[in-house]
Formats: C-alpha cells, sequence, structure tokens
C-alpha cells in the first residue's frame, strides 16, 4: 500500500479533518465525517464504510484496507493538533456522508424518535443500544446532536456503519408513520399513560425526549398513547439514553 507523509500543521488535509470535526455544516457540504481509533476503523473495514482516507500516526501498523484509501502518516505531535480526543489513539479516518432520504414506507416494525436530544454522548449511546436491539431505525427530530460528530460516532461504536439514522422535520416523520402505519407513542406522563410493560408494542415508534425538557408539545401531542417506565418513587426520571435502552430492550423482546 503506497502512504504518504505529511509533517506540516497547515496542510490543506490537515485543515479539512479539524474542520470536519469541528462544523456540521462542514460535514455536508464536504460529503465526509470524521473517525477515531483503530477499533472503530476495523468495524468500518468489516461492514464495508466508505472509507475515504486514513491518517495514522508514526509506530502505528497500517491495518489491510480496501483499495482506493488514501494512506498518510503524521507524527505523534501531529496526529494530537488534529485529533478530536484529548488522547489519540492513533489512527483517524474519513468516512463517505451517506446519501440517505427518508422512505417513501416503513417496513420494519420498531422505531425510536428522539426529540431534542443534544448531547452527543446521548444520541451515540443510543444508537449503540438501538444495534445492539435491532431497531429497524432511529430518527432524530428538533435539533438533535449530529450522529455524525466524531463525539457521536465514538459513543455509537460502529452503529453507524450498520444501522439506519434519519435527521427530518417532525411533519416529515408524521408523515411517514401515517403512510406506513406505524403509530408514535411518547415516553411521557399524562392522562392516558400506560406502563410500558403494558403497552403494545409490536409496531411502533417510540419518541425519547432531552433530560431537561423531556418530549417537546409538538412531539406529545402527535402522540397517540404515552407511556412510563416503572421506578422508584424517589427517582423523577431517568437519563435520556438509559431510557431509550429500557424502551429498546421491551420492543426487541416483543
Amino acid at each position: 500500500m503506497q502512504c504518504e507523509t505529511i509533517t506540516g500543521r497547515h496542510n490543506a488535509l490537515m485543515t479539512h479533518l479539524r474542520k470536519l470535526a469541528s462544523s456540521r455544516a462542514y460535514r455536508e457540504k464536504s460529503g465526509e465525517y470524521l473517525c477515531d481509533g483503530v477499533k472503530l476503523l476495523e468495524e468500518a473495514v468489516k461492514w464495508q464504510a466508505p472509507i475515504q482516507t486514513a491518517v495514522f500516526s508514526d509506530g502505528v501498523e497500517i491495518p489491510e484496507l480496501p483499495e482506493g484509501v488514501r494512506l498518510v502518516r503524521v507524527s505523534g505531535e501531529l496526529m494530537k493538533s488534529v485529533s478530536p480526543m484529548e488522547t489519540p489513539q492513533g489512527a483517524l479516518f474519513t468516512v463517505a456522508l451517506p446519501k440517505r432520504e427518508l422512505p417513501q414506507t416503513l417496513c420494519g416494525r420498531h422505531y425510536l424518535v428522539l426529540d431534542g436530544v443534544q448531547d452527543p454522548g446521548n444520541v451515540g449511546t443510543v444508537l449503540r443500544t438501538a444495534d445492539a436491539f435491532e431497531c429497524d431505525g432511529v430518527f432524530l427530530v428538533n435539533a438533535c446532536a449530529d450522529a455524525y460528530s466524531p463525539k457521536t460516532n465514538r459513543a455509537a461504536m460502529g452503529a453507524l456503519f450498520r444501522r439506519a439514522v434519519y435527521s427530518c422535520t417532525l411533519g416529515e416523520l408524521l408523515a411517514l408513520l401515517q403512510r406506513s402505519g406505524v403509530p408514535l407513542y411518547g415516553a411521557a406522563l399524562r392522562g392516558d399513560t400506560e406502563t410500558l410493560g403494558g403497552i403494545d408494542l409490536t409496531c411502533a415508534a417510540v419518541a425519547i425526549g432531552s433530560e431537561g425538557r423531556g418530549l417537546s408539545g409538538e412531539v406529545l401531542d402527535a402522540c397517540e398513547k404515552t407511556l412510563r417506565i416503572p421506578m422508584s418513587a424517589r427517582c423523577e426520571s431517568l437519563n435520556a439514553a438509559v431510557a431509550a435502552s429500557v424502551v429498546l430492550w421491551e420492543m426487541y423482546r416483543r
């Protein structure tokens, strides 16, 4: 494999990587997103993600990669200057953003909706859990964290290479659910709230809100039913990613 060496901090590729790490608009414009770590790279290769460029620190072994991937060597210091991690893992790589439009109809049975969940670690953890429990798709509405930021995809641990995730407006989502005959339920308290274990989740989309405010009014109004997760009376709520995990498990076992 032919490998080039870059030594300058202001090299065009190094500048490109920094912008990919910091700007959602730049990621969307360039059609790429940035990932870090050898383990995540192995997952990308295993699941045939469209890897574009791979950058390795001196001394890090370069694994077998698909043909056409640009290979680059840099010093440890240069890697620190471009890596989004405080402690770089020795490898950075870019992957082409999927050109993922909403389908005309949904063919699966279980879907999750994140409503305004802005913490990238929470969003990434939800994506990882959705992958583990065979969720058929995750929808991000109302200014959720970008699924393709470095922090999110690090927490997702390769789920982005395997599972469908969509960013869309609430109107687009509701139209899709209606066309597909998939009811929308919300994790929230309302007059019609049922216990999670007692609600039919054979085919459903469940919405989870942010920790600070819960579901937005517009999402709550669109929910056919609401559900609650049984817990100790002394606890008000769960972390959004934990709540989503409980719901995903309940859907999975149905």
